[in-house]
């Protein structure tokens, strides 16, 4: 049985099963990619709900583990060698898990470097723009009489939103015929701009028929279904 004592977020966190996959999160648009891709890989793996409302990502014990206090962050007993590991950052963490598994990152170099790209894209792009977009629409923003940080989001939104479409124009996933990382990576996000930030209306959601199309079929898959609202909320 894996001894995970040495670290300290087990102190608060303390694993029912060591010799398991740990993951500490929240299913938000960030925490979503690693529940969706453990679901689709099928590794055994314990789910701990970071809870912001009690600013559980500012706890010592959490920042052990991610000194940047952000969500989500794992510890892998069997690491590489057989050595526990732990790892920070959602891109870095799928990265990890498909080549721990040999899944969802093509073994053809150009395929790989494409999923990797879009992965970065998403990373760099999606995500903090999508999110600031979410703060102003749904959050504290909306009572900001200057609309004008919102509507630079929502133009940044809909940017992105259309290189997307453009790349999905002739195939089913980013990186053609096969689910990859990339598609993991960016789910949550477009899912959330219309399920959880409503915003699918404000940023013209529906003149994106490539992306709805394709984030109804990552919406079909199983894993992701189950994966969106891993940890439970308490």
């Amino acid at each position: 049985m894996p001894d995970l004592s040495a670290f300290p977020i087990t102190k608060r966190w303390p694993a029912q099963h060591p010799e398991r996959l740990q993951l500490y999160s929240l299913p938000t648009p960030n925490g979503v990619k690693v529940s969706i891709m453990l679901e689709e890989t099928g590794l055994a793996y314990e789910p701990h709900l970071v809870d912001f409302a009690k600013d559980d990502q500012k706890t010592p014990e959490f920042e052990s583990l991610n000194p940047n206090g952000k969500i989500p962050a794992i510890l892998d007993p069997d690491g590489p060698g057989g050595t526990p590991l732990a790892l920070f950052e959602s891109g870095a963490i799928l990265l990890y898990l498909a080549e721990k598994t040999g899944r969802f990152l093509p073994s053809d170099p150009v395929a790989r470097l494409q999923a990797i790209q879009w992965v970065m894209f998403q990373m760099g792009g999606v995500g903090p723009m999508f999110g600031q977009m979410g703060f102003f629409v749904k959050f504290a923003g909306k009572d900001f009489e200057d609309k004008r940080p919102r509507d630079r989001y929502v133009a940044e939104t809909r940017r992105l939103l259309g290189v997307m479409d453009v790349a999905l124009a002739d195939k089913r996933w980013f990186v053609g015929a096969d689910y990859t990382i990339a598609d993991i990576a960016m789910l949550g996000w477009v899912n959330a701009v219309v399920d959880f930030y409503g915003a699918g209306a404000l940023v013209g959601f529906d003149d994106f028929a490539n992306v709805k199309a394709w984030l109804a079929r990552g919406l079909a898959r199983p894993a992701v279904q189950r994966g969106l609202t891993i940890p439970a909320r308490g």
